[in-house]
């Protein structure tokens, strides 16, 4: 679909999505060495220089580019999560890492998981960030708000409102009060619930194993 560079009326912050991409880099950056996919630094060397970029391709309205952008340090980060996620099971059955740190990679990981799928849901939602900004409405999605279901046609969701969506998947294993209409959504909130359980099984077995 053609992507127009004209300037929206009405444009959605950017700095809660950057702040998520960052935090999650700085999260690896804490996991321990033996832990972590690479040297713990490479993923927040990576995706920051790319939100910089990002941000000054939006200011300067080449959407297109800034897509592009955005879903390249997003992937960066999905990739480093799996890494870090396959490694913490190789060790919780290898017995090769402290309990300590286990517990404390697998915190870093469920929160990474909340963060990186929020980043998804709000960069792939009716089109991303660009497109609901360019329409200055938000009808139809992959996701039915409460907001929608109101008939609140000056209503846009915000990082937040897909923030609190991930963080429900994560917790509850259900999008409680949003609905998903899409099937590329559903995959996605599966695979979202699926890693959480992992790591909080993860953590319960070497709780019970401390016992």
């Amino acid at each position: 679909m053609y992507m127009s560079e004209t300037p929206a009326p009405r444009a959605e912050p950017r700095w809660p999505a950057i702040m998520a991409v960052l935090s999650v880099g700085g999260l690896y950056w804490a996991l321990p060495e033996a832990l972590s996919p690479g040297p713990g630094w490479l993923a927040l060397a990576l995706v920051a220089p790319l939100s910089m970029v990002g941000m000054v391709l939006h200011r300067q309205r080449k959407l297109r580019l800034n897509q592009i952008v955005g879903y390249t340090a997003l992937g960066l980060i999905t990739a480093a999560m799996i890494g870090a996620l396959v490694l913490l099971i190789a060790a919780l059955l290898d017995h090769t890492e402290k309990p300590r740190d286990l517990l404390r990679s697998a915190g870093a990981l469920w929160i990474s998981n909340i963060l990186v799928f929020a980043s998804w849901y709000w960069r792939l939602d009716a089109g991303g960030p660009n497109q609901r900004d360019l329409r200055g409405e938000h009808t139809d999605g992959a996701f039915l708000f409460p907001q929608m279901s109101l008939g609140e046609r000056d209503w846009m969701p915000g990082f937040v409102d897909y923030l609190f969506l991930a963080f429900n998947t994560s917790t509850a294993f259900s999008p409680t009060d949003v609905p998903v209409l899409s099937r590329w959504a559903k995959g996605m909130m599966m695979v979202q619930s699926t890693v959480s359980l992992s790591t909080l099984v993860l953590v319960a077995a070497r709780a019970v194993n401390i016992l």
